[in-house]
């Protein structure tokens, strides 16, 4: 339709003429559900309050209906959605938002009523209900399908649910979606695995976002929720990332219709980059590289060309690191298989070889990952800033070549603020006693390795990556032990000094001892040992008293003791032992026994 628009402006202009009935905009209907007061779980503040917001936005949109309830129970939250079932099949459009706790559960997503009592993990099949539920009541709509769920919270009951099964994986905020009815859109306050935060005022960043894009005149739903996305981005400070889940056709679906009044006889002239704009901004909702090649199949140059190849060239870095990955991990796999086999020392070497090898390229494949998603960024970001200075004037690149160097613009994300968010987020879970200021050190390095140790991960510690940035989000609380100095214990998240009551005192091991008795100071002089201050020629030969054998064998004791007393020579013989004389010395003569001395005195 698009292209018979431009190439009939007339026909256009008769549209614009004629096309003011409020029909135009179709049967529009919505449920809003907002569940705050929790019987069996914590009360939520702002559900209510969003709900109410949402309701009011969407009567205010002109929809044909809006039905809205809170603090619902399960019974009653299925009537109205066989109710809301019944409205949706005679809609053009149908939506319904949800604000309350939502859990996932081996995979699939359920809405939690008020009155759920989730004490073991199967309990959720009959208490809440499955996002299945919710769909099946939008299913007759004939245009759009419309699940809002900022419900994207901590589990309640996780930490007293018990588990029947201890294979069965209960997630993280909610687990990811792919419609299988056509024209379907799922929206979650924040992306699969991730949690959603209430916000400091009365609503939640994601409501309030919801409630100024979402139904502006004419903006097609997609291009509503990427500017949603942006506004939560940017009041979260970047930690919480609403997402799209399903597909739309190549036409604009905006929930409300643009206002045409008579007057408008003449069409504006189609503007070519306002064209190229619209289908670079559908091909980066899709994200994938057919999108991309479609459209450089229709764009080949210019501007957003070169922001396109930069796109592909990310999805391509990305698939090559998810390959080398898994490829690294089944050559770890097989290297620990062959050792626990016994195998011989040449497969094992070879499979550690291999092993290593496939390390390396993961490693490389990373860099090359992390390198492609800053430029397209970049790219991404020149793109945003132009569109945001003159929305409706070309980008300045366009006049030039093809070869618009894009590569070389600033990053959306520069090197020190991802440095420095990671800091921040390894110091949050307890890995990090720094200051983050952005300069990837050797102390931060340190970090990360402690945080790979206790959370079981492998991520590159030379580097401050996106993939990093990411394993330590996901963690809710403290990773890394708190080590406190002796004198001092854990209490919580900080060290306090341990505090003996009178008597006692903290020993090595931490903990408070009584203090022992001071032992008495040791006498001035010690005792004289008799044995020592005898002479010599009163202590035992090592050999025998006697001469002979016990003499001769006896002289290399008694020479050292008298080397140690004065420096010189000692011979022994039948008769005792002496120093040699002054100017004298001993040879050795051989022999030795009764009457025959081994040694002998010579003098000069």
């Amino acid at each position: 339709m698009r292209s018979l628009l431009r190439l009939c402006p007339l026909l256009l202009a008769a549209v614009l003429l004629f096309g003011t009935d409020p029909a135009f905009a179709g049967n529009r209907v919505a449920l809003v559900i907002a569940n705050s007061a929790y019987q069996h779980a914590p009360s939520l503040t702002n559900p209510v309050n969003d709900g109410a917001v949402m309701a009011k936005t969407l009567k205010e949109a002109g929809f044909n209906s809006v039905d809205f309830r809170h603090d619902l129970s399960a019974l009653d939250t299925r009537r109205v959605l066989r109710d809301f079932a019944d409205a949706t099949r005679n809609a053009d459009i149908a939506v319904v938002y949800y604000a309350g706790h939502g859990i996932e559960v081996e995979g699939s997503n359920y809405l939690i009523p008020v009155d759920a009592k989730l004490e073991r993990d199967t309990d959720v099949y009959d208490e809440a209900l499955s996002l299945d539920r919710v769909l099946v009541a939008v299913e007759p709509a004939k245009q759009l399908r419309l699940v809002i769920l900022d419900a994207c919270r901590d589990n309640p009951f996780g930490k007293t649910m018990k588990r029947t099964v201890a294979a069965r994986g209960i997630g993280r905020g909610l687990a990811q979606v792919e419609p299988t009815s056509p024209n379907t859109l799922i929206a979650y306050s924040a992306k699969a695995g991730f949690t959603a935060q209430d916000g400091d005022g009365a609503n939640s960043p994601f409501t309030v976002a919801l409630s100024k894009h979402l139904t502006t005149p004419g903006l097609d739903v997609r291009r509503a929720f990427g500017f949603v996305r942006d506004d939560v981005l940017k009041s979260t400070g970047n930690k919480q990332e609403p997402f799209v889940y399903g597909s739309l056709g190549g036409e604009d679906v905006p929930l409300v219709p643009v206002k045409v009044t008579a007057a408008a006889t003449v069409a504006p002239a189609p503007n070519p980059q306002a064209d190229i704009r619209r289908d670079y901004e559908l091909a980066l909702q899709v994200g994938n590289k057919a999108a991309w090649a479609a459209f450089l199949a229709q764009h080949p140059d210019g501007f957003y060309a070169s922001l396109a190849k930069l796109q592909v060239e990310k999805i391509g870095a990305e698939q090559a690191h998810a390959a080398a990955t898994e490829k690294a991990k089944q050559a770890e796999a097989e290297r620990d298989r062959l050792a626990a086999l016994g195998a011989q020392k040449d497969a094992q070497a070879k499979a550690a070889a291999d092993a290593k090898a496939a390390e390396q390229a993961q490693l490389a494949a990373q860099k090359a990952k992390e390198q492609a998603q800053q430029q397209a960024a970049a790219a991404e970001q020149q793109r945003v800033n132009l569109a945001a200075a003159a929305p409706s004037a070309a980008p300045a690149s366009t006049a030039s070549p093809a070869g618009t160097n894009v590569a070389s613009l600033t990053p959306a994300t520069a090197p020190a603020d991802l440095s420095r968010s990671v800091q921040t987020e390894l110091g949050r879970v307890g890995c990090f006693s720094g200051t983050a200021d952005g300069n990837w050190s050797t102390s931060s390095q340190r970090s990360l390795s402690q945080f790979n140790r206790y959370a079981g991960t492998k991520l590159d510690v030379k580097v401050a990556s996106t993939d990093a940035l990411d394993a330590v989000k996901a963690k809710p609380s403290r990773v890394c032990p708190l080590v406190c100095e002796h004198g001092f214990k854990a209490d919580g998240d900080k060290c306090t000094k341990i505090v003996c009551r009178e008597g006692y005192a903290v020993n090595d091991d931490n903990e408070c001892e009584k203090k022992r008795a001071a032992k008495p100071a040791k006498p001035a002089t010690a005792k004289r040992d008799d044995g020592d201050e005898r002479p010599a020629r009163q202590r035992p030969q090592a050999g025998g008293a006697a001469g002979g054998y016990g003499a001769a064998a006896g002289i290399a004791a008694a020479a050292g003791a008298g080397r140690a007393a004065g420096g010189g020579q000692v011979i022994c013989n039948s008769t005792g032992c002496r120093p040699v004389s002054r100017g004298c010395h001993l040879e050795y003569r051989g022999g030795g026994g009764p009457g025959n001395d081994a040694n002998a005195e010579v003098c000069r």
